[in-house]
């Protein structure tokens, strides 16, 4: 940017603090006593004042002073006035550093501080304080005003974005006179079309500050940043910023608006590849903040750069790409393939949060990953005391739902019956459900924690938590029940009170079992009438029980298929489970632990299972080796009921 016009030490101090002050190298201005800004030789005092990096949009706030700054405040350099010659009264104060041993005062003592910190150039022995209250005074802002209606149109936006920036930290609103003179500047400076997008976010963001969304300011500062990017590509930080204002702003509703963004995501995906660890983050959660799921194609870029830079990523900004992910739906091969090999190095020392947000991620993608999991189980088993209960409820919870035993699983179990033990209270009632459900689905059946929670007083805990209680939270309770009733037949404590049992698991959003694929259905039917030679099945049949099953084959007692209008007379049941591609873990052939529980209570309620799984049926291609398949699973199974 162009140098202009320096301007008072207090607004040396407000630009600089508000992220993007000017250099000042034409000369110095000084304010009187009472405001009146007049022209110092350059050659004389003039105290340069550097520009700082801009990185992102800035915050507005006010500072406030503890006693641990005052104490810093005491222990620094003290000021003490040095007269330069021939000083005049309209003259800027100078100040000499000197050291000097820190005094102890009470802390009601210290001077008022103003909302600025002071930017301090030192220069020699020479050091400048300024005072943000003296560019309130007087014709101050009126003043700059007029002098940064002579600069180029970058130049002055950003000065006019400083100014009110200011303002904003001073406690102005804005109703204010000065507030609304800079704010008339701004809007007669938007009129132009040749200011870059990085003023325009500063313009942008401190209007939101002042008088929110519905800023006319705003609205015109958006369509300037439309045309801006429409005739030119950004840059990474010019998307981040834009990004960044628009997750405030963006009003769905606006034609323009929508038009915008869908620019932006365009100029985004060319410029993935040049995105930092920290931009990628950034990107990713501004666009849950837009909610903008339809964005497949970027989200998946941003994913793949997240697996390019996944090593430099810190902690918490996994945290919140993985969080990202989640929300936008998408998932990344190589994102999972990045994590597996870095993770494992550095799970002993990351923060327990990463690796329940790691497990839940994994979870809500069905990603079933071996290296990863393994090295959880063993922290787990090493550093749970470290964990919260709710970081160890995930842990758990996607082990148990994807259907994975790890090899330290002994130990494992021993410690988190350990932490139960020793924080059962501490568990959320939902929470505890969620854990002890999860067991199940590694036939690892907690009993001495089912008592607990079969409970009246327990069960009345969760019920004056969820009012009317979860229906999930039911149908886990009701396999639990099943569970102690099925396949835990040594058990004696408590049951769950019949009112609490669910009739059917098929109705609550599949967290019990996945519909069958009607696709994989019409591929088997036609097969499978052919073997039996006719429509001897059922489907969908609900048991007892409250499962659903894919399709249901009746047998009298000497082991023959019986027709529909004859099952009055079964004697077996045979269920045939068509294993769509659901039911599996996304990138394995392994079935999920709600799909494994389901066919161990099947079995044990007396159904014959056999299972049809998709990845087998799909590689037959003629009717003949798709009957000849069906054939060799099911009659095998008939042949066992005469034995």
């Amino acid at each position: 940017m162009k140098s202009i016009a320096c301007i008072s030490s207090s607004v040396r101090a407000a630009c600089q603090h508000t992220s993007a002050c000017f250099p000042f190298s034409r000369g110095l201005i000084r304010c009187t006593a009472v405001g009146r800004c007049t022209h110092l030789d350059s050659a004389g005092t003039a105290v340069i004042v550097q520009q700082p990096c801009v990185t992102g949009a800035r915050s507005f706030h006010s500072m406030r002073i503890n006693a641990a700054a005052a104490q810093q405040v005491s222990a620094a350099p003290v000021l003490t006035p040095v007269s330069l010659p021939e000083k005049r009264d309209d003259e800027l104060t100078v100040y000499r550093s000197v050291r000097r041993m820190p005094v102890k005062t009470a802390l009601g003592s210290a001077p008022r501080l103003s909302p600025y910190t002071p930017y301090i150039k030192t220069q020699g022995h020479v050091t400048t304080l300024v005072n943000i209250q003296s560019l309130f005074e007087g014709d101050v802002i009126p003043e700059l005003c007029s002098r940064l209606a002579d600069l180029p149109s970058n130049d002055r936006a950003e000065g006019l974005a400083t100014l009110l920036g200011a303002c904003v930290e001073f406690g102005l609103e804005a109703h204010n006179p000065l507030v609304l003179k800079l704010m008339k500047e701004c809007l007669e400076l938007l009129s132009n079309r040749d200011i870059e997008v990085a003023q325009l976010c500063h313009l942008g963001e401190v209007a939101h500050v002042l008088e929110g969304r519905q800023s006319a300011m705003v609205t015109k500062v958006l369509d300037s940043i439309s045309f801006a990017i429409e005739e030119d590509v950004v840059s990474p930080s010019e998307a981040i910023r834009v990004y960044s204002l628009l997750a405030r702003c963006y009003n769905p509703a606006s034609q323009q608006q929508t038009l915008t963004l869908s620019t932006l995501h365009r100029h985004t995906q060319r410029l993935v590849h040049r995105l930092k660890a920290s931009q990628v983050s950034d990107i990713l959660q501004a666009l849950v903040k837009l909610q903008q799921r339809q964005a497949i194609s970027l989200v998946l870029r941003l994913s793949h750069r997240a697996s390019r830079v996944f090593k430099v990523f810190t902690d918490n900004e996994i945290i919140k790409v993985l969080s990202a992910l989640m929300v936008l739906g998408q998932h990344h091969e190589e994102l999972l393939a990045a994590m597996e090999k870095h993770l494992p190095e550095r799970v002993g020392m990351c923060d327990p949060e990463l690796i329940s947000t790691v497990m839940e991620y994994c979870l809500q993608m069905r990603c079933r990953s071996e290296p990863i999991f393994e090295v959880v189980a063993e922290n787990f088993v090493c550093h749970a005391e470290r964990h919260t209960t709710l970081q160890i409820a995930k842990q758990i919870v996607a082990m148990g739902r994807l259907n994975y035993l790890p090899q330290c699983s002994s130990q494992m179990f021993k410690k988190l019956e350990s932490i139960l033990s020793t924080r059962f209270s501490q568990f959320q009632p939902r929470s505890l459900i969620e854990v002890l459900h999860a067991c199940i689905h590694l036939e690892r059946f907690p009993l001495n924690y089912m008592s607990k929670v079969f409970s009246p007083y327990f069960l009345h805990r969760l019920q004056a938590q969820e009012e009317p209680l979860d229906k999930n939270a039911l149908g886990q309770l009701t396999q639990l029940h099943l569970s102690t009733s099925l396949e835990c037949k040594y058990y004696w404590g408590p049951r769950l009170p019949y009112f609490f049992h669910v009739k059917k698991f098929s109705s609550m959003d599949e967290a019990f079992e996945t519909p069958m694929d009607s696709l994989l259905f019409k591929h088997v039917k036609g097969p499978l009438t052919k073997l039996l030679g006719g429509k001897f099945y059922s489907t969908n049949i609900f048991t007892s029980s409250g499962y659903t099953v894919d399709v249901e084959i009746s047998l009298d007692e000497e082991g023959y298929v019986l027709p529909l209008s004859q099952w009055d007379h079964t004697y077996r049941r045979m269920a045939l489970c068509l294993d769509g591609q659901n039911r599996f873990c996304s990138n394995t052939e392994h079935l999920l632990g709600k799909e494994a529980t389901k066919r161990r209570h099947l079995r044990s309620l007396g159904y014959e299972v056999v299972q049809i799984p998709y990845f087998e049926f799909d590689k037959l291609s003629t009717q003949k080796e798709q009957v000849q398949y069906l054939h060799n699973k099911i009659f095998p199974t008939i042949f066992k009921f005469n034995h």
